[in-house]
């Protein structure tokens, strides 16, 4: 092992655990502050979750109001969206003291190879969360008070729907929490489906995967994505579907980047005289 691939020799196993304590003390500081700051901003980030349904509510002529069902459901509901608000910004900091523990002992190629994926990790949960809230969510609510029945519903007056006693109401009278952690769920579901190219890349860059393997497998990753679809999202069509598209879109496109990584790695060996092409690898056949 050259001085030039490693920058720093192991440590002993004490001074490994000294910085790894170090290291999740500042990152707990960092979530501390950042849920403590989101606390005092927990009304405007629950207003801006509130919106999907509430532009849903609004052009059936509704009112958009959530109910609190139980008396602790707000002070909880503060304290969900702090600790999620929380962990989204001190994420940086973790990451950054995930990166330092882990820098030392790594090479200087693998630091190289894997500081790209742990920036492109938020950046890809960032573009799967937005599509659930820009994209997702207002379809499904859409969908749900579709199931509302009575003239209010339907957008007649409060007068027009008094002059329609004999007709049954269903309407939308949400809890709180209950909103709150359906919203949320949508949102980590496709934060988390959009780190499938990240992950499959990181594997393909170490060589536990290839694009033929995958390639392969894609039927039954075919059946694991709507498996996943179906427990990820509420039981209807419209988002486990939507679901389903785009995980199963990222999965080609995973499949595409690992091609070209192993292309990458081929060249780079070629180039350097270390590529060993694998019907040379395999015994010749002995003719008669």
């Amino acid at each position: 092992m050259s001085a030039e691939n490693m920058d720093d020799s192991a440590a002993p196993l004490i001074e490994h655990l000294t910085e790894l304590r170090q290291r999740l003390i500042y990152s707990a500081i960092a979530f501390i502050i950042a849920m403590v700051f989101c606390y005092t901003f927990w009304k405007p980030a629950f207003f801006f979750l509130t919106e999907p349904v509430c532009d849903a509510l609004a052009t059936r002529g509704q009112d958009c109001a959530l109910s609190l069902i139980k008396m602790q459901e707000g002070f909880f509901t503060a304290i969900n969206i702090s600790f999620l608000g929380g962990f989204a910004l001190s994420f940086p900091v973790i990451a950054y003291q995930l990166w330092r523990f882990v820098a030392p002992g790594l090479y200087r190629n693998e630091k190289g190879a894997f500081l790209p994926f742990l920036i492109a990790s938020p950046l890809m949960f960032l573009a799967g969360a937005a599509f659930a809230y820009y994209v997702i969510l207002p379809l499904a609510f859409n969908f749900f008070l579709s199931f509302q029945q009575g003239p209010v519903a339907n957008g007649a007056s409060p007068t027009e729907a008094g002059q329609e006693l004999q007709r049954v109401g269903i309407l939308f009278q949400g809890s709180m929490e209950e909103y709150l952690g359906l919203t949320i769920k949508f949102i980590m579901a496709f934060g988390l489906c959009f780190q499938l190219p990240v992950l499959l890349s990181l594997m393909g860059k170490a060589g536990l995967v290839s694009a033929r393997g995958l390639g392969s497998v894609r039927k039954y990753a075919v059946v694991a994505i709507l498996v996943l679809a179906a427990l990820a999202t509420p039981p209807d069509v419209i988002s486990q579907a939507i679901l389903f598209v785009v995980v199963y879109g990222l999965y080609e496109v995973s499949i595409q980047i690992v091609r070209r990584i192993e292309i990458n790695r081929e060249a780079r060996m070629r180039a350097d005289g270390t590529w060993v092409d694998e019907d040379e690898d395999e015994d010749p056949e002995v003719k008669p």
